[in-house]
C-alpha cells in the first residue's frame, strides 16, 4: 500500500450542510460589499465624482484644443457619468478585500497543494489587471489621443461626449486588464495538465500573431495602441511559460511528487 493510502484525508470533517454554505456566502458578499461602499464613500467624500471624471478625462483633455471640453448629450449625463466612474473605483480600491473573501469562500475546500496554487494565482492576476490599466491610462491614452487629434481636420473641432468617452475607456481598461492576464492563464492551462510546456513553446509563433489580431480588433485603428497591446501579450507569454515551470515544481500533489515510494 502506498503512503498516499494512509495519510488522512486533509479534507475530512470539513464537509458542511448546505444551507451552512449559503449563509457563509452571503456573510462573504455583504462583507465585500461593505468594503465597496466604504470604499465609494472614501472616494466621493475625496477627490469626489467630479474630481475623478477630471482625473480619467485628463489624458483626452490634454490633446484636446485649447479651450476645448468635453460636452454631455444627456440631461442626467452630468450627474450619473461620474457616479459610474466613483463606483468603478470604488470597486478596484476593494478588489483585495472581494478576492479575500472570494478566497476564504473556496479555501475549506481545496488541498494543500491546491492552496499553494490558488492564493499566489489571486494574488497575480489582481496585480496584472491592475498593472494593465495602469500602463493604458498612462501611457497607451496619451500616444492614442496624440495620433487621433493629428489627423483632425482644422475645420473641426472636436468635442467628445462624456458617456462615448466612458465607455471608451471602459472597453481599453478591460482590454489591456485582460490583455495582462495572459501569464496567469498559461500557469493554468500547464498546471492542469491541458497543455505541456514543450506544447507552449512550440504554441509561441501561433501566439504572436494571435496577439496582433485581437490588438488590431480591440484597439483603435492606430499603430501605437495595437502595438502597445499585442507587444506586452508577446512578452507576458513568455513570462507565463517561465511561471508555469516554477509553478508545476511547487504545486504538485503529494501523489504526484512521491508516487512509487515505499511506505
Amino acid at each position: 500500500m502506498s503512503s498516499s493510502d494512509d495519510k488522512p484525508d486533509e479534507l475530512a470533517g470539513t464537509e458542511q450542510p448546505f444551507v451552512t454554505h449559503l449563509i457563509e456566502l452571503r456573510d462573504r458578499l455583504v462583507r465585500a460589499a461593505i468594503a465597496v461602499a466604504v470604499c465609494f464613500g472614501v472616494l466621493a467624500l475625496w477627490p469626489g465624482p467630479s474630481g475623478l471624471y477630471d482625473l480619467l478625462a485628463a489624458p483626452l483633455v490634454a490633446n484636446l484644443p485649447k479651450g476645448t471640453t468635453l460636452i454631455a448629450t444627456n440631461v442626467i449625463s452630468p450627474f450619473i457619468v461620474p457616479l459610474k466612474i466613483t463606483l468603478l473605483a470604488a470597486f478596484l480600491m476593494a478588489l483585495p478585500v472581494v478576492l479575500y473573501q472570494a478566497w476564504a469562500f473556496v479555501a475549506p475546500g481545496l488541498y494543500t497543494h491546491e492552496k499553494k496554487l490558488v492564493m499566489p494565482l489571486v494574488i497575480s492576476s489582481t496585480l496584472l489587471f491592475f498593472i494593465g490599466v495602469a500602463f493604458c491610462y498612462f501611457f497607451v491614452f496619451g500616444q492614442v489621443f496624440k495620433f487621433i487629434q493629428s489627423f483632425a481636420p482644422k475645420s473641426i473641432t472636436a468635442a467628445p461626449d462624456i458617456e462615448a468617452y466612458l465607455s471608451f475607456v471602459m472597453t481599453m481598461f478591460i482590454a489591456f486588464g485582460a490583455a495582462f492576464e495572459v501569464p496567469v492563464v498559461v500557469v493554468v492551462l500547464a498546471r492542469m495538465g491541458l497543455v505541456s510546456i514543450e506544447k507552449l513553446r512550440e504554441f509561441r509563433s501561433y501566439f504572436i500573431v494571435i496577439a496582433f489580431i485581437i490588438a488590431a480588433v480591440i484597439t483603435p485603428p492606430d499603430v501605437v495602441s495595437q502595438l502597445a497591446l499585442a507587444i506586452p501579450m508577446c512578452l507576458l507569454y513568455e513570462v507565463g511559460i517561465w511561471a508555469a515551470q516554477i509553478f508545476i515544481k511547487h504545486t504538485q500533489a503529494p501523489a504526484e511528487e512521491g508516487s512509487g515510494t515505499p511506505t
